[in-house]
């Protein structure tokens, strides 16, 4: 939750008015802790503990996606949040490839991100990692809605993989489970990845 509220201030510095409406800002909050709860949620810790990131996969939005998508045929990627502290270090672009590599593991095609319609910003980022923009839903009770995916064999940086185990130093990617720390995910020193 330090996270959205640091990417929250940052976001708002910007000029984005994304996460600014407290209603549905609410409603995503309770669905974010689900989200947790269920055992649907990673971070990345730091060699002391301290989180770096977050992400999230979530079931198929029928706001969004429909049955002609094949919405069995993507891995429905959320709530990345990449602390303040790591900007350059393109850790978000990491973890969106440990996303694709999970897709592809569960022999899904696709890893798919509905994000907020008016950044614009974060439109070209994902665009720059490889997504392709499907189209725009606007219904009334969403803010966000501006759907893209991603082919799973697509990788913005191969060479530098989060991978599966303890990694021995730098920091690790982690299960959130409810009462417990669920299996990790490490990955080479985030240091080593600056940009």
């Amino acid at each position: 939750m330090a996270l959205r509220t640091e990417a929250e201030s940052w976001l708002g510095s910007k000029g984005t008015d994304q996460w600014s409406d407290p209603e549905t800002g609410a409603k995503a909050i309770t669905k974010w802790r689900a989200s947790i709860d269920e055992g649907r949620a990673w971070v990345v810790e730091g060699d002391s503990g301290s989180i770096l990131a977050t992400v999230s996969r979530g079931p198929v939005d029928r706001d969004f996606w429909t049955d002609d998508d094949r919405p069995e045929s993507a891995l429905y990627l959320y709530k990345l949040i990449v602390g303040r502290s790591t900007a350059g270090r393109r850790l978000g672009e990491r973890i969106v490839d440990w996303t694709s590599k999970l897709a592809a593991m569960e022999g899904r095609d696709w890893v798919r991100i509905d994000t907020w319609r008016t950044n614009s910003g974060l439109h070209s980022y994902y665009e720059r990692l490889g997504f392709t923009h499907v189209r725009t839903e606007a219904p009334a009770h969403r803010r966000s809605g501006w759907l893209a995916q991603r082919p799973v064999r697509v990788l913005s940086l191969p060479e530098t993989p989060l991978v599966v185990g303890r990694a021995e130093e730098g920091s690790r990617l982690s299960g959130a489970v409810p009462g417990a720390r669920g299996p990790s995910v490490g990955q080479e020193s985030a240091e080593s990845s600056e940009a």
